[in-house]
């Protein structure tokens, strides 16, 4: 069982920054991998970000390649996006996600998730 918590969101400017932060409460270990998802009003639920979080490799969608960074604190459990140059099409709800097995960027495969944290750009 993995419970998440996210902080971090908010509104911003075109061209400006955010950092999400994702703590994982875990009663097994580490989740095995982590992941940023957003879904935006009317859309689907999309990956933004992974990370494995015993080896770090990190793999990003295409839309915010360049601008966004995942990144952990393996002491803390916790797990971080780093939003730059921010966009009004990054608006939406950010979620932060877990699996114990894989590491993939397809919700579905995501057993655990957070509350969610908004993030606006205007």
């Amino acid at each position: 069982q993995v419970q998440l918590v996210e902080s971090g969101g908010g509104s911003v400017q075109a061209g400006g920054s955010l950092r999400l932060t994702c703590e994982a409460i875990s009663y097994s270990g580490r989740p095995y991998c982590m992941a940023w998802f957003r879904e935006a009003p009317g859309k689907r639920r999309e990956g933004v970000a992974r990370i494995a979080t015993g080896s770090g490799n990190t793999y990003y969608a295409d839309s915010v390649k360049g601008r966004f960074t995942i990144s952990q604190d393996n002491a803390k459990n916790t797990v971080y996006l780093q939003m730059n140059s921010l966009k009004p099409e990054d608006t939406a709800m950010y979620y932060c996600a877990a699996r114990t097995v894989g590491c993939t960027l397809r919700p579905s495969e995501y057993p655990y998730w957070g509350q969610g944290t908004q993030v606006t750009v205007s």
